[in-house]
């Protein structure tokens, strides 16, 4: 008789307004299993992960836990009962002692209804001895390493009769041996009745501490299967797809000359985010970032735009040293941004559609202050033709426009200054189809017309439109791909699998060998 599962998962849809977040999420996890959930950013982990835990309520589909359906969303104590997410980002509070943080809003109270400092420290040391959680517990939580803190959230977590613990990222943040400590840790719980499902971008994790993967590709459940059955070239390809040859090649174009002038020259750049990263970006060149959530291209690019400030190295636009942490100075260098969410960074939703447009060229619409509102409203008009945005005109309220429209409206702000540097950061995100081929048609505008273009994305189409594609892992390039590389070759450099070494169809999925991490990744 086959075991049931303990995690039941089937047909989960979740939209967000206009956007299809879960198309057909699906996911079967048996007990005492470490059951691996991958995919690329946008595939759907997040939003279902969401609904295992009881944080947002499927628009379809149902999920069980040992055969019985999921507690009522209200029903918070009953969602602890029975699951537990770990995030890579701590959910502890850094000024409260282990035990405060294992009984945080349930402290056991003694006469008059005062907490009982005694029994907390004594009901907090048999939580952590029970779970062999070596952690003193009256230890302030900020004085812990991660991975302490992360077995400190699973002990609470465990303390409230879960079984089934999410890991989100667990590793992100741990070196090798720390790696290898939980590790260990998580086959212990495994051996006491503790369920993981297991969230990474470093699929040699997966095939270290996992017996079964789930994979998503484009909010749908792809795959489920015994790890030691999956080998690495096959799970690389049910994450990247069905691609097609003509998908495969890069767009026909010229190559950028091996003269041309350089545009962008970084050297050695260093942050928390990235490590001693060198980049050069032509007259005329478009060059991708790719890696993961947390390999710093974000951040590696918001640099150049002025957002942020490295601890070391130094920049060169045309030759003129570029002053980092101050947005006005990179606009004045001839930086032009994209930035990663027009909410927030890109728009200013009480303007107008012409404002917003010409936001970043004030100062050469009119003198002493005063802007020409006729030279403003030519502008923008130009703006809009250029961008193709479906407007009413240049008075009518950028709130007013679909996403795809408004994004067109940031684009156009970006490309008003006639910059000599384009940074683009996930230039095409929750658009429509024809929208993101009118944005990345504007890119390959901006390259014909001499501009050094630096493209941060986590669609492969935007990527396909590269001369070159550097991959950042842990913060460093560690990879670059011509023009014309395959969806698995570049996905495999992403997810930090032999680190650009290739995947060969006969790899043995049973010996990752992990790849080396520096200090403090």
């Amino acid at each position: 008789m086959s075991t049931p599962p303990l995690v039941e998962a089937r047909g989960i849809v979740k939209r967000y307004g206009p956007t299809v977040a879960l198309q057909d999420g699906q996911l079967t996890v048996l007990p005492g299993e470490s059951h691996a959930l991958v995919g690329r950013n946008g595939a759907g982990k997040s939003t279902l992960v969401a609904v295992l835990t009881g944080l947002q309520v499927p628009d379809a589909g149902s999920v069980r836990f040992d055969g019985e359906p999921a507690p009522p969303l209200a029903d918070r104590d009953a969602w602890r009962r029975k699951v537990a997410c770990v995030y890579q980002k701590p959910t502890v509070v850094p000024d409260l002692t282990v035990a405060e943080n294992l009984f945080v809003n349930r402290q056991p109270t003694g006469r008059g209804g005062f907490i009982s400092w005694r029994r907390l420290r004594a009901e907090a040391s048999e939580v952590l001895q029970t779970w062999d959680v070596r952690v003193d517990p009256d230890a302030r939580t900020a004085d812990l390493n991660v991975e302490d803190r992360q077995m400190v959230e699973i002990a609470r977590a465990l303390s409230f009769g879960a079984r089934f613990i999410v890991l989100d990222e667990p590793t992100a943040q741990l070196d090798n041996r720390e790696i290898e400590r939980l590790f260990t840790r998580m086959r212990a719980l495994q051996e006491s009745g503790v369920t993981f499902l297991f969230i990474s971008h470093h699929l040699q994790e997966v095939y270290e501490v996992c017996q079964t993967v789930t994979v998503l590709r484009d909010a749908r459940w792809i795959t489920t299967a015994p790890v030691g059955e999956l080998p690495r070239a096959a799970l690389v390809e049910a994450m990247a797809g069905e691609v097609l040859a003509a998908r495969e090649r890069a767009a026909v174009r010229d190559a950028v000359a091996p003269d041309a002038p350089v545009a962008l020259e970084a050297r050695g750049l260093t942050s928390p985010a990235y490590e001693n990263v060198d980049l050069t970006v032509r007259h005329g060149e478009v060059v991708g970032l790719a890696g993961s959530s947390g390999s710093g291209k974000v951040q590696l690019a918001e640099s150049f735009a002025g957002l942020h400030t490295p601890t070391g190295g130094s920049a060169r636009l045309d030759g003129e040293q570029l002053v980092f942490g101050d947005v006005q100075a990179a606009l004045r260098a001839g930086v032009g941004c994209v930035p990663r969410d027009r909410h927030e960074q890109g728009l200013v939703s009480g303007m107008s559609i012409g404002d917003n447009a010409t936001m970043s060229v004030l100062g050469r619409l009119g003198r002493y202050g005063f802007v020409g509102t006729e030279r403003k409203r030519g502008l923008a008009a130009q703006l809009i033709d250029r961008l193709d945005i479906h407007t009413e005109g240049p008075d009518q309220p950028v709130s007013d426009l679909s996403g795809g429209n408004a994004q067109k409206v940031v684009m156009a702000r970006a490309l008003a200054s006639d910059p000599r540097l384009l940074v683009l950061i996930n230039p095409t995100a929750g658009v429509d189809v024809k929208s993101k081929e009118s944005l990345l048609a504007r890119m390959d505008s901006a390259r014909e017309d001499g501009t050094a273009v630096l493209v941060v994305s986590d669609e492969l189409d935007d990527l396909r439109r590269c001369d070159r594609v550097l991959v950042l892992f842990h913060g460093r390039v560690v990879a670059e791909h011509a023009a014309g590389w395959h969806d698995h070759e570049l996905i495999a450099s992403i997810e930090g699998v032999d680190h650009g070494h290739g995947i060969s169809p006969g790899d043995d999925p049973r010996t990752p060998g992990r790849s080396e991490r520096g200090p403090g990744e």
